[in-house]
């Protein structure tokens, strides 16, 4: 092989174990409310419906995730209230705002 399909192989890999973590991480969280997210959570874009179910809001509501700048909005939203259902702070969601921080959100509300 030459070096760049290499690099290639092992960026792939590396962003499928990300995938993998941050997908195990919004399972605990589905844990922490007592929500069976089945299946679901390890499926890209999918996962937000169990989710959604934490945050104790209509699925339908995640396609504002595609309106540019309602997006943003939701978003907090979306994350203010699964940080509530999980009985933690709401403001914890300002991590996400911050680069580099925002990586240790999920993780957070995960473990914590």
């Amino acid at each position: 092989m030459e070096g760049g399909q290499e690099i290639g192989i092992i960026g792939f890999l590396f962003g499928i174990a990300i995938f993998v973590f941050f997908s195990y991480c919004l399972k605990l969280i589905c844990d922490k409310a007592k929500v069976d997210p089945g299946i679901m959570i390890w499926i890209p874009i999918v996962q937000m419906i169990p989710m959604a179910t934490v945050a104790g809001i209509n699925p339908f509501l995640l396609l504002l995730y595609f309106v540019p700048l309602v997006n943003l909005v939701f978003m907090f939203y979306h994350w203010a209230k699964v940080c509530i259902a999980i009985d933690k702070s709401p403001w914890l969601v300002i991590m996400m705002i911050i680069p580099v921080v925002n990586l240790a959100f999920l993780p957070l509300l995960a473990f914590s």
